[in-house]
C-alpha cells in the first residue's frame, strides 16, 4: 500500500524531485508578488537581502522540512509526531495551509485560464480594458467555470500518482516554463517606447531600476519593511511551512544526495524568481514609467500587464499568449504541490487509497473555491484586516490567514521542534547518511535555533499590526 513506509512511492531520481520541488516553489507569488516587491522596495537592495536571506534562513527552512519527510517517509500531518511524540499538533497545523491555500490558489488559476485564452483568442484588446479584469471575477458563473478547469487539471495529475503525475509533469511543464521566461525576460528588455509627451523609455532602464539598489531616502524602519518583505517572499518563493516540502522530502530516495538537491532547488527557484522581475519590471516601466510599477497581485497581472502587452502592438498579442501561458504552467505545478500535501496527509493518517484522498480534497476545495468566487459577487463583504490590508474580500482573508499568520507559526514551531527539542543533528544525521558532506552545518544550527525564530515571531507581530 502507498502509505506504507517500505512500499512508499518514490521519485525516480533526483531530478524529479528537484524539478518537482522547483515547480511548487515556482508559483504565482514568485511571478506576480516579487517583481513588484524589488521594485517598491529600491530595486537591487530587494534583490541582495533576499539572496542573503534564501541562503541562510530559506536554506535552514528547506532543509529542514525535506530532511523531516525523507527521514520519517510520512506526510505532515503525521511527520512531526514521528520526530517527537507529542507534536502531532504542527502537523495538523502544516496540513490545514494547503488546505485553506488550495480554493484560492485554484480561483486565481482559474483567471489565469480565462487570460490565456483570451489572448489565444486575440482578444487581447478586450483584455486591456479598464473594468475587464473587474467585470469577469463578479460574475456569476464563468469565474466558477475556469476554477473548475483548473481544479480539475490539478487533480487529475495527483490522482495520477508521484511518478506518473506528479514527476513526470513536472519534467514536461519545468523546461518549457524556463524557456518560456528566459524568452520574454529577452524581449522585455529589448523593448523601446516613446509616450505621447515625447520621452523614450528602454527596457534596459527599466532593467536598472529592478536590478541597481535605490537608497535615496532609506531610514532604518525602511531597511526593516525592505527586511520583512524578503521575508515574507521566502515564504512563497520556496514553498516552506506549507507542509509541501515534508510531503515531497518523503518521496525522496535513501541513497540520494539531499544536500545536492537542495542546493539546486535553491539555485533554479532564485533563478526563476529574478528573472520574473526581469519579465515584468522593465515591461512595465518602458510603456508605464516607474508610476506602473506601484500596481501589485491581481492588479500587476491581470489588469497592468495586459495593458503593457496592448501597447507592444500585434508582437504584444503573442507575448501575451506566452506570458500566460507560461504563469499557467507555474501555477500548476505549485497548485500541484498543495494538493499533493493534503492528499499525502489523508492516506497517510486515514490509510486510504489515493483515490479517495483525492475526492476528498477535491470536494473541500470545491466548496471552498464556491465560496472565494461568490466573494465577488453574491457574498460581497468589505473587511479591514490586523496587518493593515483594507477592504478585503473572502480570498484576501483565507490568504491572510495562511500566509500571514499560519505559516510563520509553523516554520517558528518546526524550529523550535528542530532546534531544541529534537536538535539540529536530527535533521544533520539525515543530510549526511550516505557520506556526503553538509556544507552549511554551523550556518544552519545558528538559523534553525536563534535566527529563524526571531524573524518569525518579526513576521507573527507584523501580522497582527504590533509592528
Amino acid at each position: 500500500m502507498e502509505t506504507n513506509k517500505k512500499s512508499r512511492n518514490s521519485f525516480s531520481g533526483s531530478l524529479g524531485f528537484v524539478l518537482a520541488a522547483a515547480g511548487s516553489a515556482v508559483g504565482l507569488g514568485n511571478i506576480w508578488r516579487f517583481p513588484y516587491l524589488a521594485a517598491k522596495d529600491g530595486g537591487g537592495l530587494f534583490l541582495v537581502i533576499y539572496l542573503i536571506l534564501v541562503l541562510t534562513f530559506g536554506y535552514a527552512l528547506l532543509t529542514t522540512e525535506v530532511a523531516i519527510g525523507r527521514k520519517t517517509k510520512q506526510s505532515p500531518l503525521t511527520a512531526y509526531s514521528e520526530i517527537k511524540k507529542g507534536w502531532k499538533g504542527l502537523g495538523l497545523l502544516a496540513s490545514l495551509v494547503p488546505l485553506l491555500i488550495m480554493p484560492y490558489y485554484c480561483v486565481i488559476g482559474g483567471w489565469v485560464i480565462k487570460y490565456f485564452v483570451a489572448f489565444l483568442s486575440g482578444e487581447g484588446v478586450a483584455a486591456a480594458e479598464d473594468g475587464y479584469f473587474t467585470g469577469f471575477i463578479t460574475q456569476d458563473v464563468w469565474p466558477l467555470v475556469f476554477f473548475a478547469i483548473f481544479l480539475g487539471a490539478c487533480a487529475f495529475v495527483v490522482f495520477r500518482g508521484v511518478n506518473k503525475g506528479i514527476e513526470n509533469t513536472s519534467k514536461i511543464i519545468m523546461p518549457i516554463l524556463i524557456l518560456l521566461v528566459i524568452g520574454i525576460s529577452v524581449f522585455s528588455i529589448a523593448l523601446s517606447h516613446t509616450d505621447a509627451s515625447g520621452v523614450t523609455r528602454t527596457g534596459l532602464e527599466g532593467l536598472k531600476v529592478y536590478v541597481v539598489p535605490n537608497f535615496d531616502g532609506l531610514t532604518v524602519s525602511g531597511f526593516f519593511t525592505v527586511l520583512v518583505d524578503a521575508m515574507n517572499q521566502l515564504f512563497f518563493s520556496i514553498s516552506v511551512a506549507m507542509g509541501i516540502m515534508v510531503a515531497y522530502g518523503s518521496y525522496v530516495k535513501d541513497d540520494a544526495n539531499l544536500g545536492k538537491s537542495i542546493n539546486q532547488i535553491e539555485i533554479f527557484d532564485t533563478v526563476v524568481a529574478v528573472l520574473a522581475g526581469v519579465m515584468i519590471v522593465p515591461a512595465v516601466f518602458t510603456f508605464m514609467g516607474t508610476e506602473g510599477m506601484e500596481a501589485s497581485g491581481p492588479s500587476l497581472m491581470f489588469v497592468t500587464l495586459p495593458k503593457v502587452f496592448e501597447a507592444m502592438g500585434p508582437a504584444g498579442y503573442l507575448i501575451g499568449t506566452a506570458f500566460f501561458a507560461m504563469v499557467l504552467f507555474a501555477a500548476l505545478t505549485s497548485a500541484v504541490s498543495v494538493m499533493e500535501a493534503v492528499v499525502a496527509s489523508l492516506m497517510d493518517q486515514f490509510h486510504i487509497s489515493r483515490f479517495k484522498a483525492c475526492v476528498i480534497e477535491t470536494i473541500i476545495a470545491v466548496i471552498g473555491g464556491v465560496f472565494v468566487c461568490l466573494g465577488y459577487n453574491k457574498l460581497y463583504f468589505e473587511v479591514d484586516l490586523p496587518n493593515g490590508a483594507k477592504d478585503t474580500q473572502i480570498l484576501d482573508i483565507l490568504d491572510y490567514i495562511s500566509n500571514s499568520v499560519m505559516m510563520p507559526l509553523v516554520a517558528l514551531l518546526t524550529c523550535i521542534l528542530i532546534g531544541w527539542v529534537a536538535k539540529p543533528q536530527t535533521v544533520i544525521d539525515e543530510v549526511e547518511k550516505n557520506g556526503e558532506k553538509m556544507g552549511r552545518k554551523v550556518l544552519y544550527t545558528v538559523m534553525i535555533k536563534f535566527l529563524a525564530p526571531v524573524f518569525m515571531v518579526i513576521l507573527l507581530l507584523k501580522a497582527f499590526g504590533l509592528m
